[in-house]
């Protein structure tokens, strides 16, 4: 077996809010111009609880919390709360399939994802009526039994899953019990064995594979192990200690479809599922819902007034990426924040707080000062490096270099909700820094400068390389002024061709006495070539 490559996120990244958020902004500018829209659409077909916390009611949650449109079959009806599942009512087969038809020749669906199917019959019916009404992905969640041990498809359906079902399916989801079923019974207790589990369902005819291990003893991470038919991916995850666990495989499955209804590629939207389902473990932990021993948890918690700030960090951004510079601020005789303010006025759109000199104590302070200037015009503040200053400052994140700490390192210090971006000259140091939890690349240097001597350039055509390659927005870094911003732009390597979605800039903007009006000049600038797009 190939070594597999391991994806942290400890604790959850910022991937499923960053996704969500730029599903709303598309959303919302088709709005604000007037115009029609369409929102992403999921089909769950699956048992209804009537106790919310899984089945059809967690789907349309779980949908709805990323930005998606959620319509539904209901295949059962369950009685079931915290406590267990005390009733499992069938639905006719033939009423499955007038639902099936009734949504799939009217809706536009994007992608089906199901969840409990409790017969032979609805597997076979949903298989004829996909082949009718061709879907961009099918999501499969094999639901055999729920989380408090109960039956809840006939022990046939196993057949109508690997010889009808799986080879349509663009993803399967079983946790251990459904993957150990699926293969004859076969004992599930390693990561080890997870990986051979995964390699074997694929065989039976699914494009990828996911084997959950939630419930995998004496594992201090939460390992799900992910195989797309040539590589295998340990994406590993904090073990969230917690009676509310109630939902989590539906929700997870759910997740996937939104992602991949909003067009994000298969291990991407894995990604993005397990760290949202983290996250809302982790902020329901101590929610108290029901007496029995599995509550459910807040799927909708992105909506919660506590949410900190730096939570509205989307791609845009990183437009004008004003990186500043204590030496050129002695120079022209400014102060760290009256360089901050002009930048602000001139349309910076993030700031990135550079200080290579000040100490420790004085360097918390002036970010808190400079935290004070952009937060009223909702401008993230990064911190250069130091993640001891941007937790003690509480900024909204920080830039890492490669020879800094990892990125899934500081997220575990920094937690879920802050911005960590990470400098790369690579298109492979960009995929690490993507399965590290970081939430965007800088990539350079493009041209030559003097504030990093020695620093090796990677040119126009390495830039291209990250871009077209990348799995996270890029941030162009690196001589960037307005003389020359159009070779970057200008390179095809924004838009839907490429993940460059800004330039970042130190001597254009503070290298000169105006810096408000150097900042107006290139923003400017920049916005004409995005125009030109």
């Amino acid at each position: 077996m190939a070594t597999p490559l391991i994806i942290s996120h400890s604790p959850p990244s910022l991937l499923a809010l960053s996704s969500l958020r730029r599903s709303n902004y598309r959303v919302a500018a088709s709005m604000a111009d007037d115009k029609p829209y369409k929102l992403p659409h999921v089909l769950t077909v699956a048992g209804s609880d009537s106790g919310a916390g899984a089945g059809i009611q967690a789907d349309i949650k779980a949908c709805g919390a990323m930005g998606v449109y959620c319509s539904s079959v209901i295949a059962a009806v369950t009685a079931q709360n915290t406590a267990g599942v005390q009733g499992v009512h069938l639905i006719p087969e033939t009423f499955v399939e007038e639902q099936l038809e009734s949504v799939l020749s009217d809706m536009d669906v994007d992608v089906v994802k199901t969840g409990m199917l409790p017969s032979v019959g609805v597997i076979k019916i949903l298989c004829k009526t996909l082949k009718r009404y061709p879907v961009k992905a099918l999501v499969v969640d094999p639901v055999m039994v729920s989380t408090s041990g109960d039956a809840l498809s006939a022990p046939s359906t196993l057949s109508g899953y690997r010889d009808e079902l799986f080879s349509m399916a663009d993803i399967v989801t079983p946790n251990l019990k459904e993957a150990s079923a699926l293969l004859g019974g076969l004992h599930l207790e390693t990561i080890s064995d997870m990986h051979h589990a995964a390699e074997s369902i694929h065989k039976f005819g699914p494009k990828n594979v996911l084997v959950k291990g939630g419930d995998m003893p004496g594992s201090s991470d939460a390992v799900d192990i992910f195989f797309d038919g040539e590589k295998c991916y340990e994406i590993r995850g904090p073990r969230i200690n917690t009676r509310n666990t109630h939902g989590t495989g539906c929700t997870l499955a759910s997740c996937i479809a939104s992602e991949l209804a909003k067009g994000s590629q298969m291990l991407q939207a894995v990604q993005v599922a397990k760290a949202f389902v983290a996250r809302a473990l982790d902020t329901s932990k101590n929610l108290t819902m029901g007496n029995g021993p599995q509550g459910p948890f807040d799927h909708l918690f992105t909506l919660k007034k506590n949410i900190p700030p730096s939570l509205r960090f989307k791609d845009e951004d990183l437009f004008l990426y004003a990186v500043t510079d204590s030496g050129m601020n002695r120079k022209w005789g400014r102060s760290m924040t009256d360089t901050v303010k002009a930048a602000v006025r001139g349309g910076a759109t993030i700031v990135q707080l550079r200080e290579k000199e000040a100490e420790t104590r004085e360097f918390i302070e002036t970010a808190v000062a400079c935290i004070e200037i952009c937060r009223p015009h909702k401008i993230p503040v990064i911190i250069n490096d130091r993640v001891d200053v941007a937790l003690a400052s509480d900024s909204d994140g920080v830039h890492l270099g490669q020879s800094d700490m990892q990125a899934h390192t500081a997220r575990s210090l920094l937690g879920p909700d802050k911005i960590i971006g990470v400098s790369c000259k690579t298109p492979a140091q960009a995929d690490q820094a993507w399965m590290d939890g970081a939430d965007y690349v800088g990539s350079g240097g493009v041209f030559e400068t003097s504030t990093k001597k020695g620093n090796i350039t990677i040119g126009v055509e390495g830039l291209r390389r990250v871009c077209l390659e990348a799995k996270l927005p890029v941030v162009a870094i690196g001589g960037i002024g307005p003389g020359n911003a159009e070779l970057v732009w200008g390179s095809g390597i924004g838009g839907k061709e490429g993940r460059l979605r800004g330039v970042a800039v130190v001597s254009a903007l503070f290298d000169r006495e105006d810096v408000e009006g150097g900042t107006r000049k290139l923003s400017a600038v920049l916005e004409g070539l995005k125009r030109n797009e």
